[in-house]
């Protein structure tokens, strides 16, 4: 039997935030959305909380760097990239108020459009 991968989409914004990421760091996050889209969850990803279920952050270490890729599983029938950061620390592990702010946007963007 045979898996359905799922169809991977990308808010603009996102996408053109990703592509500043270094090509190596881009990999390995298309390498962790390949493995949502196919049903699975790769060992970067985890759920993102207070944002409902079906929200994951795939958080890389790369280089002394943070890159953060924040994707939705449970819209329409794709996989959705809603944003993608350079993590810049300034309260340790916790994704700063302002990213939470701009993911939970799209979201709800995302699923009035799509709804």
């Amino acid at each position: 039997m045979t898996r359905q991968t799922r169809p991977i989409s990308w808010i603009k914004a996102a996408r053109k935030e990703f592509e500043k990421f270094p090509v190596e760091a881009q990999t390995m996050c298309l390498a962790a959305l390949t493995r949502a889209a196919e049903g699975s969850k790769a060992d970067i990803a985890k759920p993102l909380m207070g944002l409902g279920s079906g929200v994951f952050e795939i958080a890389l270490p790369f280089r002394g760097n943070a890159f953060r890729v924040i994707y939705a599983v449970q819209i329409a029938s794709a996989i959705w990239v809603i944003h993608a950061f350079q993590k810049k620390s300034t309260q340790g592990i916790k994704t700063p108020q302002h990213e939470i702010d701009l993911i939970e946007s799209r979201l709800k963007q995302l699923k009035e459009v799509l709804g």
